[in-house]
């Protein structure tokens, strides 16, 4: 399985099924790769729609007839526009074109619905993206039931959580590998990886990426 970072939050998932977590791209000062360089995907997946998490969600979707996972009221939104689309609620889980989704809890604010992450199952392993959010004790939930292979955590701080309560999520996840994200796209959000990783310690293996890097699963 390949994992591309592509900048901010927007991730790339390359399996059996091909998934794009909250693409922003084309307003995104941090986008690797132009909306055209990104190959074809089956699923977009939204955890919630501020524009840099949600910007190229429905025309990605609409140019590849893929599939829309979003809370319910984005789904409806997208259902409007003609697409596919399968809504959602936290604690719920589905499975689209052979991905599992579950919907998790994220702090933070929306502008439809309420903010989520996901759980996702696919070709054997599990994947968190939390999207943006704050530090919170759900977190052990996930750990207890899910132990991600693979996170994504926001370290940007302002917005979402700081190195320090993102290396404490690390300690609840339980996660095995994580991946920081939504740092360092704009003044505001700027945050050290490096630092993070040291926080985190032996707790999980983290995994620096630049914007448009890969990782093999």
């Amino acid at each position: 399985m390949k994992i591309t970072w592509i900048g901010h939050s927007s991730v790339l998932i390359k399996g059996s099924v091909n998934i794009a977590i909250d693409p922003f791209i084309q307003q995104n000062p941090a986008a690797a790769l132009r909306l055209e360089e990104i190959p074809k995907v089956d699923v977009v997946a939204i955890t919630h729609d501020h524009e840099d998490h949600f910007s190229d969600a429905f025309p990605l979707a609409k140019r590849d007839n893929a599939t829309v996972v979003a809370m319910h009221e984005i789904a409806v939104k997208a259902a409007e526009q003609g697409l596919t689309a399968e809504g959602m609620n936290i604690g719920g889980t589905i499975n689209v074109r052979g991905a599992e989704f579950t919907m998790v809890l994220a702090v933070h604010s929306s502008y439809s619905g309420h903010p989520a992450g996901y759980i996702i199952t696919l070709d054997g392993k599990r994947i968190y993206h939390a999207g943006d959010t704050g530090l919170t004790r759900d977190m052990e939930i996930i750990g207890e039931l899910y132990t991600p292979d693979l996170s994504f955590l926001p370290i940007g701080s302002r917005y979402t959580m700081d190195i320090v309560q993102a290396a404490k999520a690390v300690e609840y996840i339980k996660t095995k590998r994580v991946i920081p994200i939504h740092y360092n796209t704009w003044p505001p959000i700027e945050a050290d990886p490096d630092e993070f990783k040291r926080l985190v310690g032996k707790r999980a293996d983290v995994i620096i990426l630049k914007p448009g890097e890969s990782y093999e699963l």
